[in-house]
């Protein structure tokens, strides 16, 4: 601990020793996330850094580090709110650590659609958000932006079409409670698996599924590890951008707005992406072997949302009001 109040004594000296004369008039921010090639978060990664670069003429400039080059989530999130990285994004749940619900916002089976998901993740008008945002700053983390990545889909070696098709079987969860609590709604053993070395572990029969956008699984190509792919479309899949405090502060107000509002309008264009792309890749990962599974098929998505919510409700207790303000947002 006092390794940490030191090393955020001294990014706080650094920074207030540039701040000396006011606001920086020019920023370098390192923008790091886990997402691979081809997947629309890191589309949305490189279009909202040259958005940033022009918005501000130049002020503020954002270089991107893709697939984990700074490490796992868990160092991402370390390293935005100390400062070493300037921003970053990943599911709202990965900020769980510092405000435990904050991962209401990746909770399955909330939203009714993708826009209503990113209204109730906006963080200027968000009611829910905003009460979490507060909470956030105090660690040193604030979201300033999200991302609609699509609807969250079952992969797996074998046919599923109910939860007891997964009973007792080892199933990758996102190394996050919430993720764990769902995977045990689905009937199956929760194994943590960082993304990175997600194929492998599929490859190898660690786990013998796991859940992702669509996107996610074909620029990963795990079909090639996979032969089934079941639509259950659990969760709506939004990321967090999220920025270390200190340094948001220490940008003009008018660079913030012109980032906020980039980030805003690519949130738009990754939802309107996510949603055309949908058919596509069910089409591509159809071409490329995998069998796909939908109601029409005897997938039971009813008994999947009733399981899951229920395994929710009883892990996280603390959810009953956000989950009623995002309810409510239209």
């Amino acid at each position: 601990m006092l390794n940490i109040l030191k090393t955020r004594g001294l990014a706080a000296f650094a920074l207030g020793a540039a701040l000396v004369a006011g606001p920086v008039s020019a920023a370098e921010l390192r923008y790091a996330h886990v997402g691979a090639e081809g997947d629309i978060q890191t589309i949305y990664a490189a279009a909202a850094a040259e958005g940033i670069k022009t918005a501000t003429n130049g002020e503020v400039t954002v270089t991107v580090y893709p697939a984990s080059q700074l490490g796992g989530v868990a160092e991402m999130v370390d390293g935005v709110r100390m400062g070493s990285i300037s921003m970053g994004h990943h599911d709202f749940a990965s900020l769980a650590r510092l405000v435990p619900e904050v991962a209401v916002f990746n909770a399955p089976f909330i939203y009714r659609d993708g826009a209503h998901a990113l209204a109730a993740t906006d963080p200027a008008t968000s009611p829910a958000l905003q009460a979490v945002n507060d909470k956030l700053v105090a660690q040193g983390i604030r979201i300033i932006g999200r991302i609609y990545r699509g609807d969250r889909h079952i992969s797996s070696n074998f046919p599923v079409r109910t939860p007891a098709d997964l009973a007792g079987k080892p199933f990758r969860a996102v190394p996050l409670e919430l993720w764990v609590s769902m995977v045990k709604g689905f009937g199956a053993i929760p194994t943590p698996v960082e993304v990175a070395e997600l194929p492998t572990a599929l490859m190898t029969g660690v786990v013998v599924g796991q859940e992702n956008p669509l996107t996610m699984i074909a620029s990963n190509n795990l079909n090639e590890v996979q032969s089934h792919l079941s639509m259950t479309g659990h969760m709506r899949a939004v990321l967090a951008v999220f920025i270390n405090e200190e340094i948001w502060q220490g940008l003009t107000e008018a660079q913030r707005s012109s980032i906020t509002k980039v980030l805003d309008d690519e949130a738009k264009k990754s939802l309107q992406m996510a949603t055309e792309s949908e058919v596509k890749l069910v089409a591509d990962l159809k071409g490329r072997g995998m069998t796909v599974l939908t109601e029409a098929d005897g997938l039971d998505v009813a008994a999947f949302r009733e399981k899951v919510s229920a395994q929710i409700k009883q892990d996280f207790p603390a959810f009953e009001a956000p989950l009623a303000q995002i309810a409510a947002v239209k």
